[in-house]
């Protein structure tokens, strides 16, 4: 499959992961390039965690950061490594928000609004002003151009898992008067705005994926209904391939959790927008992800769990398949 000019050799994606592994002021390591590289052989793509794009968007320690020039040549390195294996590599970028907390970030965290997040909150964030939100803007613009000087193949903007753009989406954490909060025409604003200035400052034949919290699965949260609506407005300005995951709920909802669990929701969007999807959600073994493609319900599959427990992970589901 081949998406502008990302070329994917399979469907099998490694998704973001946290790990940990970056030094205190977000610098790439040797444990982060042996973590990536380890993992790279064989797969379609591989998308690197969510580096932070300005320290008060950071949400832990150890997480990498893209809000300076001076980490680029190691994430030149990180890229390099896993280029080195034939790999396309695209680096998340992201904004905590609400969810981080004073200690990590050094100020109060900023949200939409003062309201805490219904579940990962744990102190009140003050509203962004609207100066404060069109610094985010080039925040994201800037740090997706450091991620192509750096050489990765794409960028994912990060708009799931009750983080920043989550938090404008969804009406449990946006309660704003002015042109960012009330009906979703509102709250898809600023990720819309970053959406746009991101596509125009790399140009449009640089691959631009955006994660999708495709609905909150809480009352009063963000719809799958909204959601689909909003994806639709994204790709209309100029994302490529959505990645479709969980809103506030996170990454892990509750309840039974079969093979392919957010494959629903992707699928809705990609029914909507028409632009390929990355499914995900327990997936584990290479007849689970084989079948959910071959249902053509989504393009691409993301294995997380199962590829940060066995590194070959993608090497050895390619061989058993052939043996099939």
């Amino acid at each position: 499959m081949k998406v502008g000019r990302l070329e994917f050799r399979n469907r099998i994606v490694m998704p973001p992961m946290a790990t940990g592994l970056s030094t205190m002021r977000g610098e790439v390591t040797d444990r982060l390039v042996e973590h990536y590289a380890s993992r790279a052989e064989d797969l379609g793509l591989l998308i690197v965690e969510h580096a932070f794009v300005a320290m008060e968007g950071r949400l832990s320690p150890n997480q990498p950061g893209v809000y300076s020039d001076t980490l680029i040549p190691g994430l030149t390195r990180l890229v390099e490594a896993v280029h080195e294996h034939g790999t396309p590599i695209a680096l998340q970028i992201n904004h905590a928000g609400g969810v981080t907390t004073r200690e990590v970030c050094g100020v109060q965290p900023r949200a939409p609004s003062a309201v805490m997040h219904p579940s990962r909150g744990t102190e009140i964030p003050a509203a962004l002003s609207r100066e404060e939100i069109e610094g985010i803007v080039g925040s994201f613009s800037d740090s997706a151009n450091r991620a192509a000087e750096a050489g990765f193949d794409a960028v994912e903007i990060h708009g799931a898992h009750g983080f920043l753009l989550n938090q404008f989406l969804s009406p449990l954490t946006n309660r704003r008067g002015d042109e960012f909060g009330g009906p979703l025409e509102n709250r898809v604003r600023l990720p819309l705005m970053i959406i746009e200035r991101v596509g125009k400052k790399l140009g449009g034949d640089f691959p631009l994926l955006y994660r999708m919290g495709a609905e909150d699965m809480m009352p009063g949260g963000l719809t799958l209904e909204e959601g689909v609506r909003a994806t639709t407005k994204f790709v209309e300005a100029g994302v490529d391939i959505t990645d479709v995951s969980g809103g506030l709920i996170g990454s892990r909802p509750p309840g039974p959790k079969g093979p392919g669990f957010f494959v629903p929701q992707a699928e809705a969007v990609r029914e909507a927008t028409g632009v390929p999807v990355i499914g995900v959600g327990g997936i584990t073994t290479a007849e689970e992800a084989d079948a959910i493609v071959r249902s053509g319900r989504v393009d691409l599959v993301a294995v997380g769990r199962a590829i940060l427990k066995d590194p070959k992970w993608a090497s050895k589901a390619i061989r058993n398949l052939r043996k099939q």
